[in-house]
């Protein structure tokens, strides 16, 4: 596999690449820029040849063997060919009633053909779709490679070229897709009424800020002029929806705004107190929208700033004592509880840095004095009024 890589920077070194393509919503044909997924890789970042592949799945048919040298260990490829988990119940239908079950191995969907095992899986990345298939005990592979953005081709092939290669009945794979694709233009008469949209809960700028996710990383929104665009591995655009809930669509690096994207909805999500907290993200179709969770934005507030929060505090019947430590931090001290680092939000606003969820927002009169602060908690908003200042 001397042509296979896992980089951009690899692949367009290659003397012989294919371009890609998409097919716009007016039938017009457009070539797309290469999608640099280096950080999500080897998720739609391997690159490969027809030849090339062919070779990579003559090793899984024949045991994780390749030219008689074990390049996949045979256990490894008995458990990854081998049901891991339920995608779909898999029920056979009255139209194709012999092709049932759909699992999930180790990167691998499984299912039965016309009884045959099939081990498949698709891709799609800005250009380019595939399907790779073998069915180890028939000792057929099949890999189907096209220069199309989201193409539905490389299904209908697989199908016709399996079909025939296992001397199966023909069918019009072909023909069915094509009856699909007039099925959503027959539903339209029926469209139900609009609803009229909402506005949102909060400013536009409310908004604005990094979105953290153990597993997928960081997102960063941003406000440009009067309009919310989300940073990922690609910018989009967030296209108000109803309340709190935006549609993303794709922002092309010359063309502006792709109106004729596919679009996913996104939902910001409220803290008890009000605040924007999360984004939640369906990115996974069996399972709930994925959260990313609000990170907090330190703003640079100096000493002299610092200095008009200093000072005591009468929170019921104790006395909160707020000061300045190494003269860039601000931290507040509640008898009977640590010291705690606070984080400035700006507006007057700070975090508890040690418990999520707490904050405190200090009242400034028109003369830049602070009267009291309010401390926001999970379980409720408690005024203290200042009641010493430090110099």
């Amino acid at each position: 596999m001397s042509r296979s890589n896992c980089s951009l920077r690899e692949w367009t070194a290659d003397a012989n690449i294919s371009l890609g393509y998409t097919v716009k919503e007016d039938k017009t044909i457009k070539r797309m820029n290469y999608f640099d997924i280096a950080a999500m890789s080897p998720a739609g970042a391997i690159n490969s040849s027809a030849n090339e592949m062919a070779n990579w799945l003559k090793a899984w048919i024949n045991d994780g063997r390749y030219e008689g040298k074990e390049v996949i260990p045979a256990s490894y490829r008995s458990e990854a060919i081998a049901s891991q988990s339920i995608i779909a119940a898999g029920l056979p239908g009255k139209v194709k009633p012999d092709i049932m079950f759909a699992t999930y191995g180790f990167g691998w969907m499984l299912a039965s053909y016309k009884g045959h095992y099939r081990v498949e899986h698709g891709g799609n990345i800005d250009g380019f779709s595939a399907s790779t298939s073998f069915f180890p005990t028939d000792s057929i592979g099949i890999v189907v490679l096209t220069n199309q953005n989201s193409s539905g081709t490389t299904a209908i092939i697989r199908n016709t070229i399996a079909d025939a290669v296992l001397g199966l009945k023909y069918y019009d794979w072909n023909a069915e897709a094509l009856e699909g694709l007039k099925k959503p233009k027959d539903t339209t008469k029926n469209t139900p009424e609009v609803q009229p949209l909402r506005p949102t809960t909060h400013q536009l700028k409310s908004y604005a800020g990094t979105y953290a996710n153990a597993g997928y990383g960081k997102l960063r929104v941003s406000l440009e002029n009067d309009s919310l665009f989300i940073h990922a591995s690609k910018k989009f655009w967030l296209k108000h929806n109803n309340f709190n809930s935006f549609d993303l669509l794709l922002v092309d690096p010359v063309e502006g705004i792709d109106t004729t994207s596919q679009t996913m909805r996104l939902q910001f999500n409220l803290s008890n107190n009000g605040d924007i907290s999360s984004i939640s993200m369906p990115l996974e179709p069996s399972v709930k929208p994925i959260e990313f969770v609000r990170e907090l934005t330190e703003v640079s507030v100096d000493e002299k700033e610092l200095k008009k929060y200093v000072g005591d505090y009468s929170l019921s019947n104790m006395t909160v004592k707020v000061y300045i430590k190494n003269n860039t931090t601000l931290y507040a001290l509640v008898p009977g509880q640590p010291d705690y680092e606070l984080l400035a939000l700006g507006d007057n606003k700070f975090a508890i840095k040690a418990l999520t969820g707490f904050f405190l927002q200090f009242a400034v009169d028109a003369k830049n004095k602070v009267s009291q602060v309010t401390f926001i908690q999970p379980n409720g908003n408690f005024a203290a009024k200042k009641i010493t200042t430090t110099p």
